[in-house]
């Protein structure tokens, strides 16, 4: 809805969800506010039910790093980004090897910090996928003593783990661009 607003009225904006529950909840909202230029979608980001070339940015707020598939992630972003289209994301994102025992845990899981991708497979499945002008900018990155308290009470050994992960886990502002193509540039006419 947020998106809605800064797309302006001619402008249109989608969210999308898996449950009817928050679908439903996203509705309510809309009805609310009298916002008449969002949609809400039923479906999984690994498939996007919208058309090929259908949007000019792709945003999320630490969701990527919840799907088990990030290269669909990445790939669907892609096709339904328009020629020049920008991925813009906030994710978790980790910074070197993390212990398995610290990604198994299920608070870790839930914290986003398990599915994160390391910041260089981040860049290489984005390319991959077919962006470019790929950068990552760290907005935080987590120290021992976040590191603590995210463990703490969990039956997790926190002092032995924290140092580990010190410095290792961030989160981050991912942005990338669908590369344009001649015929989006200019009309078919004038790129023969």
């Amino acid at each position: 809805m947020l998106s809605a607003k800064r797309v302006g009225p001619t402008g249109k904006a989608y969210g999308l969800d898996m449950t009817d529950e928050m679908l439903a909840l996203a509705e309510e909202n809309k009805r609310k506010s009298g916002i008449t230029n969002v949609d809400f979608l039923k479906g999984e980001i690994e498939r996007i039910p919208l058309p090929d070339n259908s949007v000019d940015v792709v945003i999320s707020n630490c969701v990527i790093n919840l799907s088990s598939d990030k290269n669909a992630v990445l790939r669907e972003a892609f096709r339904v980004l328009k020629p020049g289209g920008r991925f813009a994301v906030s994710d978790v994102v980790t910074r070197g090897d993390i212990l398995p025992e610290a990604r198994k845990s299920l608070l870790l899981w839930a914290g986003c910090v398990a599915g994160s991708l390391e910041e260089n497979d981040y860049r290489i499945k984005l390319a991959a996928a077919g962006f470019e002008q790929i950068d990552l900018e760290p907005t935080r990155v987590y120290n021992v003593d976040d590191a603590r308290e995210f463990l703490a009470g969990q039956n997790i050994d926190a002092d032995a783990i924290a140092p580990q992960v010190d410095g290792k886990i961030m989160s981050a502002f991912v942005r990338a661009i669908k590369p344009a193509t001649k015929a989006s540039c200019c009309p078919p006419t004038c790129c023969r």
